[in-house]
Formats: structure tokens, sequence, C-alpha cells
């Protein structure tokens, strides 16, 4: 995965979607801007506290800065590391987006006599207009910080990214992933179907001398 996601959206919408209440105090400055998700910015988070469902803001890089580069997305969950975490229910989460993103494995010249360079590719969900996305946090100090699960690819994001995709849930499964075995949440840890999903792209948002295309794959 890219690194980059979505969610366009207000709080009353996940406490709509999801039944889940503030936990903290809602952040008021000016530097939380939860409609562009990027590595170590700060995004909505479901998680469950006491027995209840509840809504949190977390960093985005589980490692909380203490690796070279910003943990961000987890794959194996076998490792101590992340068992360790995702075997606790306490410590694991839900990560609402309306979109995400994976740039074209390409440079694709643009026609504008500059150099190629890779577009950005949006995948959606047809069936959720508000999807969540697997995940876990931890806390350090006073800073709660996450990281999304990811999966196989499907046949919709392979093409562009066939490492990988982030774990997409189904509804009737957040419970399972809030509260359930570790044997559960691996279980959860699989491609959402292709069928129910749709990409938009490639999308250019550094050169915005042509319309970008719309792609159905």
């Amino acid at each position: 995965m890219c690194n980059r996601a979505r969610f366009e959206g207000e709080p009353e919408t996940l406490t709509q979607v999801f039944g889940a209440g503030w936990l903290t105090p809602r952040p008021m400055d000016n530097r939380f801007n939860p409609t562009e998700l990027y590595p170590k910015s700060r995004a909505y988070v479901i998680r469950e506290q006491d027995g209840a469902r509840g809504l949190d803001v977390m960093q985005w890089d589980v490692t909380a800065g203490q690796a070279p580069w910003p943990m961000t997305n987890v794959r194996n969950l076998a490792l101590p590391q992340w068992k360790a975490l995702a075997a606790n229910p306490e410590n694991r989460c839900l990560i609402p987006l309306t979109e995400f993103c994976e740039w074209t494995p390409d440079p694709v010249d643009r026609g504008d006599g500059k150099k190629p360079i890779k577009g950005e590719m949006w995948f959606d969900v047809i069936d959720q207009d508000v999807f969540a996305i697997a995940g876990f946090w931890r806390q350090i100090g006073e800073q709660r910080y996450f990281a999304m699960v990811t999966c196989d690819a499907n046949d919709l994001v392979a093409p562009i990214h066939p490492k990988a995709m982030i774990t997409i849930l189904h509804p009737d499964d957040h419970a399972l992933w809030l509260a359930g075995r570790y044997d559960d949440v691996v279980a959860l840890q699989r491609p959402y179907p292709a069928s129910r999903m749709t990409v938009r792209g490639p999308v250019f948002p550094t050169r915005t001398a042509a319309t970008p295309g719309r792609t159905l794959l």
C-alpha cells in the first residue's frame, strides 16, 4: 500500500456507522486534517474501552517514530512484536476510510513535454460508503499509534499493487475483529471481493493540465 488514504466525512458519520461516541476530546487544532491520511498524520480510529466502542484519534505509525521509517502497515501477524498486539483485543482497532490509493506501477507519459510520472489510482468500496480497515494500536506515553493490517491483493488491486492490499472488513466482522480470538482475526486477514470495489485513475495532482481518466479494472 502506498500510504495514502482518505476519510471524507464528519465524526457524526462515524457515530452513526459504528455506534461509537468520543473516548477522548476531539482535536481542535488546525493541523488535524483527517480527510488526507499520510504516514505520521493523525486519523480517526475506532476501538473498544471498558466494553464500549468509541472514537479516538491516533498517529499513523505504530513504531512511534522509533524506526528509520514509519511503520504504517503490517502483514505478518505471527511475528512476536505484532502478535503481542494483534492477540490482545484491547489493542485492535478499526480505521474508517472512504478510499485508498496505490501508485501506477510505471511512470505515465502525460503528453505535456514533461518527464513521465506515476499516477494515483484511488480505490473505493461499492457496498460501503465508509469502510473499516483492520488495524491494531499501542500507547506510548500520552500518545496512541496505529497500523493497518494488509493481506493478499484481490484481482482489482493486484494489477496496480500485486504485493498486498489493506484488509477491508465486512460490517458483520467488525465485532469479531475487535473482540475475537487471535485465530479469528488471522482468518479475517483476507482480500475484499474485487466485484465490490471500483478504481479511478490515474490522476496526477501535481499535473493539472489534462483531465484525469477513469478506469474500472
